[in-house]
């Protein structure tokens, strides 16, 4: 079943303190790797997401352009910190604090990249889930996607800018 097609259903999913999701993927997005936590709370098994875009856990409520900014960083050879509201395969949903770092070559090369998510406090999810929806109704204003991400993307470059900080450090800030 194509994750877009899934109704969401409301329900929030939970992972302990200590627990850490873990992927991998190959460079272009496409999962490699997920460790038992990643398989419990997203609720797919390993064969439903080795080979798949790590997309396949995309939220409609997560900013096509705050993904947009991690591609751009991650690319660069830069890790990223992001708060991320993935879907479960049934259509749930669960909040991490990612870390999003690339998996060199001995040349210098990206040959994958690895996440770690962890739980993030509920203060911070309420604060960037306020944002996130606001750059979600800017990106869904125009019909063209391309032009709503570029909307979004330079409402969030805006707001940085104005708090003067990089992404990163705006989301320690939460």
């Amino acid at each position: 079943m194509k994750q877009e097609n899934l109704h969401l259903t409301g329900v929030e999913r939970h992972f302990d303190d200590d627990e850490i999701i873990v992927s991998k993927t190959d460079p272009k997005g496409r999962i490699t790797y997920a460790n038992d936590v990643f398989l419990r709370i997203s609720g797919y098994s390993e064969n439903q997401l080795l080979g798949q875009p790590h997309s396949i856990i995309r939220h409609p409520h997560m900013p096509r352009c705050v993904f947009a900014l991690m591609w751009d960083t991650i690319i660069k050879g830069r890790e990223i910190f992001a708060y991320v509201i993935n879907r479960a395969a049934n259509g749930d949903h669960y909040w991490v604090l990612a870390n999003v770092t690339p998996t060199l070559n001995a040349d210098g090369t990206i040959r994958g990249y690895h996440s770690n998510r962890r739980k993030p406090r509920r203060e911070a999810i309420t604060a960037v889930s306020a944002l996130y929806a606001q750059l979600c109704q800017e990106e869904a204003a125009v019909q063209n996607r391309r032009d709503g991400m570029a909307l979004g993307t330079a409402s969030l470059t805006g707001l940085l800018s104005t708090q003067g900080v990089d992404y990163d450090q705006f989301v320690f800030t939460l």
